[in-house]
């Protein structure tokens, strides 16, 4: 074994110790992160302000009969009532619009995680594509969906509203669940279409199993989107002071009982616009809580 002398190891040391940080640079550094943490400060501060000013005047106006009674035709003239109709509105709407979302968003990030490798130009194509898409206004969509209806002389409708927020929760579903899907490792995928399985057994058993809470994550995160959507929705569910017993009939939801309410030129009303918002915020929240908790949950059952 050769050996080396002291001094030959000092120097060997020394030629790959990292270079010291010059002033310049410390204060570069110092710079950045305090860039960087005044951003986060200012971030989190107007959140908490606005959750804070909700909290506090949605408690305030708040009451019980908000959650169990109908509009009826004058609430936003301030003549009682309560949300009910716009609270089940609005879950009839996004659960359904999600649903139809999923159904049709999985398929197509699974053809592009499991067929469309084998055409990466095309498989890039369609995920630029999906990127604009999902940067499209959502009030497009309710124009384009409302544009529709006069065309075929439909009327505004509950199921109107969950085609047209399905569409617009789409992109955001597939892109979502297409990230997740990059992640399953590819000589996973060699493994088991060279034991003979088919891409179909591929897609199903390995590609949904291994990407489970990255689904659910996604399926929540387009929920949240649906159910606290205003625009898309505004010009092709119409208004009802009752809760909807029908896909055919007009529906209420959440944002636009907001608007409506905060448009009011009754101030009774428009402090009431605060408590509806407040229920708004526990929705999204609880959904926030349940993708956490659902990812975690399932993480156990990942192929490593």
């Amino acid at each position: 074994m050769e050996q080396r002398s002291l001094a030959e190891v000092r120097a060997l040391v020394k030629r790959h110790e990292k270079p010291a940080r010059t002033g310049r640079k410390l204060g570069e550094e110092i710079f950045f992160r305090s860039l960087m943490n005044i951003a986060s400060v200012l971030i989190v501060g107007v959140m908490g302000v606005i959750l804070v000013s909700i909290f506090y005047k949605g408690i305030s106006t708040f009451s019980w009969s908000m959650l169990t009674e109908d509009m009826g035709s004058g609430f936003y003239l301030n003549r009682g009532g309560g949300i009910k109709n716009a609270i089940v509105g609005s879950l009839y709407l996004s659960l359904s619009a999600t649903l139809l979302a999923l159904v049709v968003g999985l398929a197509c990030a699974l053809c592009m995680n499991v067929y469309m490798v084998k055409f990466p130009k095309l498989l890039n194509t369609a995920r630029f594509l999906l990127d604009l898409i999902w940067g499209v206004p959502s009030i497009i969509y309710g124009a384009f969906g409302f544009s529709l209806m006069v065309f075929f002389g439909v009327k505004t409708s509950l199921l109107a509203g969950i085609i047209t927020v399905a569409l617009f929760i789409l992109p955001i579903m597939i892109r979502a669940i297409d990230e997740v899907m990059k992640t399953v490792p590819t000589g996973l995928s060699e493994s088991v279409l060279s034991m003979g399985s088919t891409r179909s057994e591929l897609s199903y058993k390995v590609y949904v199993r291994q990407c489970f809470p990255g689904i659910v994550t996604a399926v929540l995160l387009a929920f949240g989107r649906a159910v606290g959507d205003a625009a898309s929705v505004l010009y092709v569910t119409g208004e009802n002071s009752k809760t909807p017993t029908s896909l055919l009939d007009n529906a209420t939801t959440l944002p636009v009982a907001i608007y409506n309410q905060i448009n009011s030129p009754y101030a009774a009303t428009q402090d009431k616009a605060y408590a509806s918002a407040f229920v708004l915020t526990l929705i999204i929240l609880l959904i926030s809580l349940l993708s956490r908790y659902i990812s975690k949950r399932y993480q156990k059952y990942r192929i490593y």
